[in-house]
């Protein structure tokens, strides 16, 4: 039998960073402190692996919109060379990223696991190491055809996952979804939760940085400080951060009718509750029903992160803004469930 072969793609964060005079950095040679790290360690062969290293590694925080077409690219340009793929990422933004890469990699029907650490893994006490090579494990043995995030034993949909804690090992989670499976003694998937195997269709077009904005709401909130997001030509869809279950406060007129304006623009204005939990129920109350009446979106049980990465990938494939407002409602890969 074959034996699988993964290809990492190391692309900056925590998991490869040193300490330097400026605090933790991204550092180049991973591939060799992995080697270091893995000789003596295990009689259990890994499976075989390249490593392919970005030439401008990223801190997470400052990723950007075009660097999510980088690693879908070149997941793109080997998918026919291996059986699965370990993106090591900065946790930070890497929610955002399994989200982005969930879209832009529909029907790749192979394991793409994101992945990184809290610790580096050039300190003795690190959670790198177990991050890496479970990852490695559930990419290259196991039949999971999305992409997933993979941190401290648990299993998780891609595009569900939000980073929850700043300094735990258990950092990320997904409120609105079971995990796909977990890691202790055994590894146990739950194959029913898997998505189905789709026909490939790999979206390359860049993403464009200015075509979504965010706007948490807060009490009293004053819309003309937000006024000149209108005049951006870019801007083609606005986020509002709502209370609760998708209320906003109805009796700032100036911030409905601002809202009404930007609809009226042709912006899609979508809802995404504050609430790490939950879903979006637009009208179950009478603040939120205003919202229903000047065109807002509800995002159902969608992550603020897969939200912005769905608006982004709609708007990359050229959707007018009717047809978002329509297809924002669709699951494309189990990133919500259907109305």
């Amino acid at each position: 039998m074959k034996k699988p072969r993964i290809l990492i793609v190391y692309t900056g964060g925590t998991i490869g960073m040193r300490h330097t005079d400026h605090g933790y950095e991204p550092v180049e040679g991973f591939a060799d402190l992995l080697t270091r790290r893995l000789e003596g360690r295990t009689l259990t062969p890994l499976p075989d692996y390249d490593l392919i290293e970005f030439d401008n590694l990223i801190d997470s925080a400052n990723l950007h919109p075009t660097d999510w077409t980088k690693i879908a690219g070149t997941i793109i340009a080997h998918k026919d060379q291996y059986d699965g793929f370990v993106i090591l990422h900065g946790t930070d933004t890497m929610a955002y990223t399994a989200s982005a890469l969930s879209f832009i990699l529909l029907g790749l029907n192979k394991p793409v696991i994101v992945t990184g650490a809290q610790i580096p893994l050039i300190e003795l006490r690190n959670d790198a190491f177990p991050n890496v090579v479970t990852s490695l494990m559930l990419a290259a043995d196991y039949d999971i055809p999305e992409v997933c995030l993979y941190f401290n034993g648990r299993i998780m949909r891609g595009n569900r996952c939000r980073k929850l804690k700043s300094a735990g090992f258990d950092a990320f989670d997904t409120p609105n979804f079971p995990w796909l499976g977990t890691v202790g003694i055994n590894i146990d998937i739950r194959s029913e939760l898997l998505l189905k195997k789709k026909t490939p269709d790999f979206h390359q077009k860049e993403f464009q940085a200015n075509s979504v904005a965010m706007l948490q709401l807060y009490p009293g909130i004053d819309a003309r400080m937000f006024r000149g997001m209108l005049d951006s030509e870019d801007l083609k869809a606005l986020i509002i951060l709502s209370y609760g279950v998708g209320n906003p406060p109805n009796n700032n007129k100036g911030l409905i009718d601002f809202l009404a304006e930007a609809h009226a623009k042709g912006l899609v204005v979508l809802n995404v509750s504050q609430c790490i939990e939950g879903s979006v129920h637009q009208g179950a109350y009478a603040t939120g029903e205003t919202f229903n009446q000047i065109g807002v979106v509800p995002a159902l049980d969608l992550t603020l992160e897969a939200a912005f990465t769905k608006l982004h990938f709609l708007i990359s494939k050229g959707c007018k803004s009717g047809l978002i407002r329509r297809e924002f409602l669709v699951p494309y890969c189990g990133e919500c469930n259907p109305v």
